[in-house]
């Protein structure tokens, strides 16, 4: 494997059985930006909260696998494009950059994005099948995400416009850490601080719902009705 490091260099060949999980935490993004006219995919950067820095993605697809990361309370860290992974089979020399590494609380997930139509091409099986043994050879976790539930998907990418959190009063967010929610709707939430205006209060629950302090339904598209209730 051979991975990039924060001041550019570039450390190639080393054995992917021993790499230590903190040489690869720290990697850039293996490839760079490339923008032409055209072009099938949307680049850019989105700005994690979880890394408190932007983080790259090369697809509308990727971003969606971002959004979820974002989102999910075990992971701790996230990296992409950590790494070049190579080696051969049937005669040829094989490579493979990973799209995304998650630092969890458990073990490490390697991910790979790629649309569901383009899963049955043999190529893409070829690789992500070595990809997969090499992951799992380290007792890692190897996943490949498609596309998302639609609904889901959308609710997670609104309550991210609330990700900031300097954005929030300290205040109103302990006023409603101490408020009785608990099998009350969003709606109804809303003006549970009637000594402070109805949108700072909607938006800190927003910002409470992307935390997970709150909990709500997101198979369902957002509406007043959803019931709320405080994380366990």
């Amino acid at each position: 494997m051979s991975v990039r490091r924060h001041n550019g260099q570039v450390v190639e060949d080393r054995f992917w059985g021993t790499e230590p999980i903190n040489s690869l935490a720290s990697a850039i993004p293996w490839r760079t930006f490339r923008w032409y006219k055209g072009q099938k995919h949307y680049s850019g950067t989105y700005w994690s909260a979880t890394m408190r820095d932007h983080v790259i993605y090369e697809s509308r697809l990727e971003l969606s696998r971002l959004l979820f990361a974002d989102f999910d309370l075990s992971v701790r860290g996230i990296v992409a494009q950590p790494f070049l992974l190579k080696t051969v089979l049937e005669g040829k020399v094989r490579r493979h950059i990973p799209d995304y590494l998650l630092l969890t609380g458990r073990v490490p997930v390697v991910v790979d994005v790629k649309p569901l139509h383009r899963l049955s091409k043999p190529e893409v099986a070829f690789t992500f099948g070595w990809t997969r043994r090499a992951v799992e050879s380290r007792g890692w976790k190897y996943e490949v995400r498609s596309e998302p539930p639609a609904v889901e998907l959308e609710n997670i990418r609104f309550l991210a416009g609330y990700r900031r959190d300097w954005l929030f009063s300290p205040e109103v967010l302990e006023e409603l850490r101490g408020a009785e929610l608990d099998g009350v709707s969003l709606g109804q939430a809303a003006c549970c601080l009637p000594d402070r205006p109805e949108p700072q209060v909607r938006s800190a629950i927003h910002h409470l719902l992307w935390t997970q302090s709150l909990v709500t339904d997101l198979d369902r598209p957002l509406s007043p009705s959803h019931v709320l209730r405080w994380a366990a």
